[in-house]
């Protein structure tokens, strides 16, 4: 199975469109975008993904409550601040991870086969304590004028990042 895994696009709608395009061209089984959509109207962009997707809400997103009804309306999922995924044998913890306590008392957990997380705008991929942990990096590209995405092997537990 391949998973996309998307953070912090911050209505750079461009960059949403480049991303999903992406994501459609890999043809992703799923997609976990990790928070800071930012407003709205930015949820309307991923219309067009033809993967299922799970979302998590991120520090920036303020209209919340709008945010998941755009979503609702084009079939996405975003379910609050973190989302428990269950894919083939393996666990998922999705969260923005702005909480860096809370971050980091989930990867201590080793409750989860993954850990997927954004925030930083940093991409990271690693391993603690045999749990994979990414962060995809900014899919807006605004801090680090490198915008990326992640795509997840679940067959290998491989990470490829993908500049878009």
């Amino acid at each position: 199975m391949k998973i996309g895994l998307v953070s912090d696009t911050h209505d750079r709608l461009p960059f949403i469109d480049r991303a999903v395009r992406k994501l459609n061209d890999e043809g992703v089984d799923l997609v976990l975008h990790a928070g800071d959509y930012s407003a709205p109207f930015a949820a309307l962009r991923f219309s067009s993904l033809k993967s299922q997707m799970i979302g998590v809400f991120g520090n920036n997103d303020a209209e919340k409550e709008l945010l998941q009804k755009n979503f609702e309306k084009i079939g996405k999922n975003v379910r609050g601040k973190f989302a428990e995924v269950k894919v083939e044998n393996l666990k998922i913890a999705l969260l923005h991870g702005e909480e860096i306590d809370l971050l980091e008392s989930i990867i201590n957990t080793s409750a989860f086969d993954i850990v997927v997380h954004g925030h930083t705008h940093q991409a990271s991929i690693h391993k603690q304590n045999g749990t994979l942990i990414v962060n995809p990096g900014e899919a807006c590209g605004y801090l680090t004028e490198n915008a990326t995405i992640g795509i997840l092997y679940t067959d290998t537990m491989k990470v490829e990042l993908v500049t878009i």
